[in-house]
C-alpha cells in the first residue's frame, strides 16, 4: 500500500472553508496564451519585407549602441510601430523553442521646418537641404535589439523603398523578423531604431508563456522535468496536491502578487509529493504559486489560479481597510485616504453625505468625480473645506464595500446642514439641487420635502454668503446650515402646519362619510427587492408619502438598527404579525429583481423551495409570504403594486394576482382606496392625496428610469 504523503499547512490554525473541487487548469480560459502558437521550421534568422519595402539581413549578431539623435536634413525612413508575436521554432515535431517574432512598420519623415524668426538656423537649413530627387530610392539601416535576463542581442537590417513610394508622413511598408529565441516564462525587451538615429527609439515588453500551457508540455523538452500541482478540496480546506516523484527536490513558493512587489506567504524546499493546505485568510485573488526544480537557473512553473474565485474576492474585501489621515496646513485641515489590501482592487472612491439622524450615507451625484482606488497608496481628497457629514465609500461591482467617516474628535459631530450641488448648463445658467434621503431635490421645487419647503430661503442664504463652499471643480458643493430654521422660523411654520392639520382632522372626524378613522393608525408593511440604490430611494419616497396619509408604515429602510440586531427573517415575522393582528396590510412592491426571486423560489408544481440564508428582507420573507398565497390566505391581508414604467403588471407571477394588483402612478387613487378601506364620502380626499403622491414620486421615478437607460447602453 502506497505511503500517504506528508501534509503541510501555511499557518497552525486552519480555518475551515467549503470549497468545490478544482483542477489547476480550470482557469485556462482566462489565460492570455489560449490561442495556438504558430510552428516554424528551425532555420537561420530570416527577415522579409512587404508592400513598398525591400530588405536584407546585414548582420545578425553585433554590438549595437544607441548614440545621440541627429537632425534630419533629407527625407529618411524611421520605424513608427513595433509589434511582437510568440511562435514555436522546431527542430523536430516535439523539440521546439519559444521564439519572438518582430513586425516593424516604417514611415518616411521629412526635415523639420525651422521657425522663420530664427534667421541663422533657417539660412543653414536652406543651404544643407533641398528637394528630394523623386527618381532615387530611399535607404536606411534598421536595428532590432533584443534583451532578456541572461542575454542581449542585436540584428541589423538594410531597408530600401522604391522612389514611387517615397511619400513623406505615410507608412511605406513593414518588415518581419523571425526570430529571437527566449526562455520559457521569461520577460523580454525589444527596441528598434535607425543607424544613425533620428528619433526616440521604439520599445516593447513581451511576456512569454510558461510550461502551464499544454502546447508547451508536448513540444518544449525543458518543460518535461518541471514539478506539477493540482488544486483540490480534501475535507473542508483548499489543498495543493504536488504531483512530484519521490526522488525529486523542488522549491515551492506561494506569494501575493501585489501592485508594489511580492509578499511571500510560503517558501520551502521539498522532496517528493506533498499536500499543502491553504489557510482561508491566505486565499485571495492575487495568491500565486510557483514551483521549480531545485537546480541553478531552472525554469519555473507559476500560476495564479484564484483570480476569479468568489471566495477569494470575499476574503479580499474582508481584509481590506479604508484609513483616513488628517493634516493641518496654514490653519486648514486636509484629508488623505488609503485603501489597505493584499491585492489590487477594481474599485472607485465615492463621496457620500450622511444627514443628521440617518444611518445611511448617500453617494453624491454626478458631475462630482469618482477616483480610482490604488491600493496601499496615499491619495488626497481635494476638498476646499472638510465637513463632518461627508464620508468616503469604496464602491465595487455597483455597491459600496467599505465606508469611513471622519471621527468626531477631528471635525466634530454631524451638523444639521443641507448640502446643495450647483451645476452649470451650456448657456452658463445655474441649477441647484439639495441632497435628501429621496435623492437630489431640484431647487426651487414643488415636492413635499424639507428641502423643497426651505428652497427659497436656502438659495437666499447661498447668495448672501451664509453657506460654506466645500468643492469647486466639475460642480460646486455648498453646505447651508438649517439650525436657524429649526429653532425659529421652522418652529412657527410647524405650528401653523399643525394648527391646519388639527382643523382638517376635526372636519374629517365630524364627517361620517369621510375617512371614518379607517386610515388612522392602520399599519402597512412594505416589502420590496433592493435592486439598486435609486429603487430603494423610490420605495423610501413612497413610504414617506403613505405616512402623510396617516398610515403607520414599516419599511426596512427605516429600521436598520433593529434589522441588523434581529436579522431580516425575524424582523419580518415580527412586523407581519403586528400588522395583521391590528387589521393592517402587507404591500408587495414588485420590480424585476422581485420577480426573479419569486421565480427562483417556485418550482414547476408551485411548491416553494426550502429557505436559504439571504441578506435582504424581501428574499427572507418569501418563506412566509408564498404559503399565504398558495394556501389562499392572502386575500384581505396583501396588496400588490408595481411602478408601470419599471415593470408591466403582466410580468408579475400569476400566483400574486389573487389579490388586488395596482400599477403606479396611473392607479394611485385605487391603490390608496384599497389601503384606506371601503368608504364613500372620502373619494375626493383620496384623489387629492393621489395627485400629491404622484408629484412626490416623480423625481425619484425619473432617477430610476435614467439608471435603467444608462445601464442598457
Amino acid at each position: 500500500m502506497r505511503e500517504q504523503p506528508p501534509a503541510y499547512t501555511l499557518t497552525d490554525n486552519i480555518q475551515k472553508m467549503t470549497a468545490p473541487w478544482f483542477l489547476l487548469f480550470f482557469v485556462l480560459g482566462g489565460w492570455p496564451w489560449v490561442l495556438s502558437l504558430e510552428k516554424l521550421k528551425a532555420s537561420p534568422d530570416v527577415v522579409q519585407c512587404y508592400q513598398g519595402l525591400s530588405c536584407r539581413l546585414k548582420e545578425n549578431d553585433f554590438l549595437c549602441l544607441l548614440g545621440g539623435i541627429e537632425p534630419i536634413k533629407d527625407p529618411v525612413l524611421v520605424p513608427t510601430k513595433l509589434q511582437t508575436e510568440v511562435v514555436l521554432q522546431c527542430r523536430e515535431e516535439s523539440n521546439c523553442d519559444l521564439c519572438v517574432r518582430v513586425t516593424l512598420y516604417l514611415t518616411v519623415q521629412e526635415p523639420r521646418k525651422e521657425d522663420p524668426d530664427e534667421g541663422g538656423l533657417q539660412e543653414d537649413a536652406e543651404l544643407t537641404s533641398g528637394p528630394w530627387p523623386r527618381n532615387e530610392s530611399l535607404e536606411a539601416e534598421v536595428i532590432l535589439s533584443f534583451k532578456d535576463f541572461l542575454s542581449n542581442r542585436c540584428v541589423l537590417v538594410e531597408v530600401e523603398v522604391s522612389p514611387s513610394m517615397v511619400q513623406p508622413g505615410q507608412n511605406v511598408g513593414y518588415l518581419v523578423f523571425d526570430c529571437f529565441r527566449a526562455p520559457v516564462g521569461d520577460e523580454v525587451w525589444i527596441w528598434s531604431y535607425t543607424q544613425p538615429r533620428y528619433q526616440k527609439e521604439l520599445n516593447h515588453t513581451q511576456q512569454l508563456p510558461d510550461c502551464i500551457k499544454p502546447e508547451l508540455w508536448n513540444n518544449v523538452q525543458s518543460c518535461w522535468v518541471l514539478p506539477w500541482f493540482n488544486i483540490s478540496a480534501e475535507g473542508d480546506a483548499v489543498q495543493l496536491v504536488m504531483d512530484v516523484s519521490a526522488e525529486q527536490n523542488y522549491v515551492l513558493f506561494l506569494y501575493w502578487n501585489q501592485t508594489q512587489g511580492l509578499s511571500t506567504r510560503f517558501h520551502e524546499v521539498l522532496t517528493g509529493p506533498h499536500n499543502i493546505t491553504v489557510n482561508n485568510t491566505d486565499l485571495v485573488p492575487c495568491l500565486c504559486i510557483q514551483m521549480w526544480p531545485n537546480v541553478l537557473d531552472a525554469i519555473r512553473n507559476s500560476h495564479c489560479p484564484f483570480q476569479k474565485d468568489p471566495r477569494a474576492h470575499k476574503n479580499l474585501w474582508n481584509q481590506s481597510k479604508l484609513n483616513l489621515t488628517f493634516s493641518t496646513l496654514w490653519g486648514e485641515t486636509a484629508l488623505s485616504w488609503m485603501v489597505k489590501a493584499p491585492c489590487p482592487l477594481s474599485a472607485e472612491m465615492v463621496l457620500c453625505w450622511q444627514p443628521v439622524g440617518s444611518e445611511l450615507c448617500h453617494p453624491l451625484p454626478l458631475p462630482l468625480p469618482r477616483e480610482n482606488v490604488i491600493v496601499n497608496t496615499l491619495q488626497h481628497l481635494p476638498m476646499l473645506t472638510l465637513h463632518p457629514n461627508i464620508c468616503l465609500q469604496v464602491w465595487s461591482r455597483g455597491k459600496p464595500q467599505i465606508q469611513k467617516c471622519p471621527p468626531k474628535d477631528v471635525l466634530g459631530p454631524l451638523r444639521d446642514d443641507m448640502l446643495l450641488l450647483e451645476t452649470w448648463g451650456s448657456v452658463e445658467n445655474h441649477s441647484f439641487c439639495a441632497m435628501e434621503i429621496s435623492g437630489c431635490t431640484p431647487l426651487p421645487s414643488l415636492a413635499h420635502t424639507r428641502a423643497a419647503f426651505l428652497g427659497k430661503q436656502l438659495l437666499q442664504d447661498l447668495q448672501s454668503g451664509q453657506c460654506v463652499q466645500l468643492w469647486n471643480a466639475t460642480g460646486t458643493l455648498w453646505a447651508c446650515s438649517l439650525q436657524k430654521y429649526t429653532h425659529h422660523r421652522w418652529v412657527l411654520a410647524w405650528l401653523a402646519f399643525l394648527a391646519l392639520a388639527a382643523c382638517i382632522l376635526l372636519l374629517l372626524l365630524l364627517n361620517r362619510d369621510g375617512m371614518k378613522g379607517a386610515v388612522r393608525g392602520r399599519r402597512a408593511l412594505l416589502l420590496y427587492s433592493p435592486d439598486h440604490a435609486s429603487f430603494e430611494r423610490l420605495v423610501g419616497t413612497l413610504a414617506s408619502a403613505l405616512g402623510q396619509l396617516q398610515l403607520s408604515v414599516a419599511v426596512d429602510l427605516w429600521h436598520r438598527q433593529e434589522l441588523s440586531a434581529l436579522g431580516p427573517l425575524a424582523w419580518f415575522h415580527a412586523q407581519r404579525r403586528q400588522a395583521l393582528q391590528e387589521g393592517g396590510v402587507v404591500i408587495l412592491i414588485f420590480s424585476p429583481g422581485a420577480v426573479a426571486l419569486c421565480r427562483e423560489w417556485l418550482q414547476e408544481v408551485g411548491a416553494p423551495r426550502p429557505p436559504a440564508p439571504t441578506p435582504d428582507t424581501f428574499a427572507a420573507s418569501l418563506s412566509c409570504v408564498l404559503p399565504d398565497f398558495l394556501e389562499g390566505r392572502a386575500s384581505g391581508c396583501y396588496v400588490v403594486a408595481c411602478f408601470e414604467e419599471l415593470l408591466p403588471p403582466e410580468c408579475i407571477p400569476d400566483l400574486f394576482h389573487s389579490v388586488p394588483v395596482f400599477s403606479l402612478p396611473s392607479q394611485t387613487s385605487a391603490f390608496l382606496r384599497a389601503l384606506v378601506g371601503p368608504g364613500k364620502g372620502h373619494r375626493d380626499t383620496v384623489k387629492a392625496h393621489a395627485t400629491r403622491m404622484g408629484q412626490y414620486l416623480q423625481p425619484a421615478l425619473e432617477e430610476c428610469l435614467q439608471l435603467g437607460a444608462s445601464s442598457s447602453l
